[in-house]
């Protein structure tokens, strides 16, 4: 059984969240989506592989509370390696995790980071999806993340389940990264708190 909170199932304003690291520019335009520009050598990674360390992700963060799912839309504009957006959850500096699309080895992959310390990767083309709205929603529920994506609007295939202590305060929001280029920008159309998924099947 989850908890729940009457403030759940509600959209969120971009103005609720905090950035861990400023964007190049936000500007949220007549539709009310949040058009973002990220900076050059924007990353989120620690160490596994590639040795190095990078804390640069743009992540708009809010309380993220047990029994309650993140769900971010945006459309999959990502054309160049490692252009990435998505869903940040963040514990702290050397635990959060990031599930979203990423251009990687020449096609869009939906995947997951999961970093405790060191941080891990999984991957799945998604080619059809690029230029279309996406869907990612993560649920925390009891001791875990359930993380499920899909097209606006259509049926969320299932990505990962890993484990979250419960006491833990934990914030998510949507994120998006350019670790390689300057001018990747980011069309975020919502951003909402709802129930939380009640079965991982």
């Amino acid at each position: 059984m989850t908890t729940q909170h009457p403030s759940i199932d509600k959209r969120l304003p971009w103005s609720v969240g905090r950035w861990t690291n400023p964007p190049i520019s936000a500007v949220t335009n007549e539709g009310g989506a949040l058009i973002v520009t990220a900076a050059e050598f924007s990353d989120a990674w620690r160490t596994t592989y590639y040795g190095f360390t990078h804390d640069s992700e743009h992540a708009l963060l809010a309380a993220f509370p047990v029994g309650a799912a993140i769900e971010v839309t945006f459309t999959a504009e990502l054309p160049e390696q490692f252009d990435q957006a998505g869903i940040f959850v963040s514990i702290d500096h050397e635990r959060w995790i990031k599930s979203g699309l990423e251009r990687s080895d020449g096609r869009l992959q939906l995947g997951a980071v999961v970093t405790r310390g060191h941080s891990d990767w999984s991957v799945a083309p998604v080619d059809d999806w690029a230029g279309h709205r996406v869907t990612i929603r993560i649920s925390r529920t009891r001791d875990a993340l359930i993380i499920r994506a899909g097209l606006a609007g259509q049926s969320k295939q299932f990505v990962r389940v890993t484990p979250l202590d419960p006491e833990c305060p934990t914030q998510a929001g949507p994120y998006l990264c350019s670790p390689t280029r300057k001018g990747l920008s980011v069309r975020f159309h919502s951003w909402d708190l709802t129930p939380a998924d009640n079965a991982l099947h």
